[in-house]
């Protein structure tokens, strides 16, 4: 059954899953993500990942649940690997992709998020070096550095508080190791 044009498609539920609840989550959960700067594609195929019990779906399964062309799958696929938050690998025994959702997405996408602050750091203290350090633009691309590297200093701490909270509960990923 389908909950409307251009709206997630309801499908077989998991054990004690309302198919039309998890439906509007996929979509209040891609809104969301919209409002947060994601585009509106790559929202709603994230979304139906993180609300699928595998976390893994074919560009097909994708393009029927959520009612989108082929197309569609394909160029937000394209900026959900891009940005770490999937990863496409290939069904077992077939030629057909796949898409998983990562485990700990959001840790492993913070952690990516410390190389590119580290880039910046580096190009904004060349760019320091460029336009003279006594200059307003110098003054201005040192203040961003340092605020990177305050940022990558917090992001440590934090990732790390996050390792330990989740040894203190025990918490393991679904493949059994503790993450």
């Amino acid at each position: 059954m389908i909950s409307g044009k251009g709206r997630a498609v309801e499908r077989e539920p998991e054990q004690g899953q309302d198919p039309r609840a998890v439906a509007d989550f996929v979509e209040r959960f891609a809104a969301e993500l919209v409002v947060a700067g994601m585009g509106r594609m790559p929202s709603r195929i994230f979304s139906c990942l993180m609300a699928e019990e595998s976390g893994v779906l074919t560009s097909a399964e994708l393009s029927e649940r959520l009612r989108i062309s082929p197309a569609a799958v394909s160029g937000g696929m394209r900026y959900l690997i891009q940005v770490g938050l999937v990863a496409k690998e290939r069904e077992p025994g077939s030629r057909r992709d796949r898409y998983r959702v990562l485990n700990d997405v959001w840790f492993e996408s913070l952690t990516r998020r410390d190389e590119l602050l580290l880039r910046w750091v580096r190009v904004l203290k060349e760019g320091e070096a460029t336009v003279g350090p006594a200059t307003a633009a110098g003054q201005r691309l040192e203040e961003s550095a340092a605020f990177f590297e305050f940022m990558i200093d917090e992001l440590h701490g934090m990732l790390g508080r996050w390792r330990e909270h989740r040894a203190a509960r025990g918490q393991e990923t679904p493949g059994g190791q503790e993450v």
